[in-house]
Parts: C-alpha cells; sequence; structure tokens
C-alpha cells in the first residue's frame, strides 16, 4: 500500500468553501447506468461535492477520505455517511456497491491496490466512474494572465502527478470494460473573489507559501483584478473527462 499523499488538509477549510460543483447532469447519466440504487461509494470525497450530487439517486452514500481534516469539514445529506478511509481500505463489505465515483483523485491512488479494492467491493454488475476537469476558460482578457499564473508562477510546484490532470487521464491504466460516455461542462458564475478563492485551494498554491512565506494569490490579485474589469461576475467553463466502466469486467 503506498504512502497517502496529504496535499489538501491544510486548504480544507478553503477546500469546502471555493471548489466548484460537478455538472448535475453527470450524476443523472450515472444513475441511469445503475440497475440497482442502494450504495455508492464516493472515494477521496474532499469536501462531500460528489457525494452531495449522487445523494439523490441513492439510499446510502459513503463518502470516504484520507484525510481527518477533510472529512471535520465535509458535508452532506442525511443519507451520506462521511468517514476516514483510504482509497484501498474502504472498510466495506464485499459486493455491497452499486456505483463507486473518484472526482479528481485517481492520480493520487495506488491503482492496483484502489482497483483491487473496487474489485472486492462492487456487486458484479456494479459501476465505477472517475472523472478529472480540465484548465478553466473565462475569457481573453483573464485566460492570458491565469494560464501564466498556472504555467510560471504556481507551474514549479505542482506535485508530479498534475499531469495526469492535464492530460485528461488518458496515460492512466483503465482496466475495465469500458462505457461509451457523452462530454460534460463543469459551469460556474463566479465574482473575482471566487475565482480567487479557488486559486488558493490549488496544491501548489500551497507549496509556494510552504517554500516562499507568501501567497502567490495575493501577490497577483491586483493583476487579475485589472483583467477582470471591476464587480462583474464571470461565468467560468472547465472540461470534464469521465472514465466509466464495468467494475467486475476487464477490457
Amino acid at each position: 500500500m503506498s504512502e497517502f499523499k496529504d496535499h489538501f488538509s491544510s486548504q480544507s477549510g478553503l477546500y469546502c468553501s471555493h471548489r466548484p460543483e460537478y455538472p448535475p447532469e453527470l450524476y443523472k447519466y450515472l444513475n441511469s447506468l445503475c440497475d440497482v440504487h442502494d450504495i455508492a461509494w464516493d472515494c477521496a470525497t474532499g469536501s462531500g461535492q460528489a457525494a452531495r450530487g449522487l445523494a439523490p439517486y441513492f439510499k446510502r452514500v459513503y463518502a470516504t477520505d484520507a484525510s481527518v481534516q477533510q472529512i471535520q469539514n465535509a458535508s452532506g445529506q442525511s443519507n451520506v455517511d462521511f468517514r476516514v478511509a483510504d482509497a484501498s481500505n474502504s472498510g466495506l463489505e464485499d459486493r455491497s456497491v452499486d456505483l463507486v465515483t473518484v472526482a479528481q483523485a485517481l492520480h493520487w491512488f495506488d491503482l492496483n491496490d484502489f482497483y483491487a479494492e473496487v474489485r472486492r467491493v462492487l456487486k458484479p454488475d456494479g459501476i465505477l466512474a472517475v472523472w478529472c476537469y480540465g484548465l478553466m476558460e473565462i475569457d481573453d482578457n483573464v485566460d492570458p494572465l491565469f494560464l501564466e499564473f498556472y504555467n510560471d508562477v504556481v507551474g514549479p510546484f505542482w506535485p508530479p502527478e498534475r499531469v495526469h490532470i492535464e492530460r485528461g487521464y488518458s496515460d492512466l491504466s483503465f482496466p475495465f470494460k469500458r462505457i461509451p460516455t457523452p462530454k460534460f461542462n463543469m459551469i460556474t458564475i463566479w465574482s473575482l473573489d471566487d475565482f480567487l478563492g479557488y486559486l488558493k485551494t490549488w496544491s501548489a498554491t500551497a507549496r509556494f507559501i510552504e517554500q516562499n512565506k507568501q501567497n502567490p494569490v495575493d501577490m497577483w490579485s491586483e493583476k487579475f483584478k485589472s483583467a477582470w474589469g471591476g464587480d462583474a461576475k464571470k461565468e467560468i467553463v472547465w472540461p470534464v473527462t469521465v472514465l466509466v466502466g464495468k467494475g467486475n469486467s476487464c477490457k
């Protein structure tokens, strides 16, 4: 079992407040793939975004994360059970789960251990769904500055696993029978403060602060303010990559 790489506990409060929600259409799609809707397991739940989205469709959602601080800051409906557990040791019963989800976290896992746990807990016709989202798009004024901040300012501080997201998980193994999926976008309307708060949740931001004792987002806030253009709220769009498979069927 690999050591848990904790890049987010120090920002768990910000993470809860400033991470965007995944598209409702994604949960409806995943619901349509499941014949039974008793139990879903949202692995590496963070502050519970995906668990909250799944809750209307399943009798019980088990939402686990290896970070105690993330679980302490997580919130969800009454049928969501938050637990501290790592990806390879969920504590769930054999063949008890209808759907396993991993949102923006697969790249942190020991994949062999996690996939073994998925096969253990999924029912024979259960579904595994993992997804990640790429870089945001805002407008022609903000986007170039955002990319400069992403690549040149905090770029050297991204953990190496970040490359898997940039590649849309195309370089990670997914040894299950794939189910074709539609395209999804994550869309929200944010103020400048919302945008800056999101940048502060990044693991690269935390590592920059640890090394330099300064917050790079605060250092760049005036540049972003000038590009943003006052108090306007803007539409933010992230492309979402979704991999879905029959959990107990190898490809």
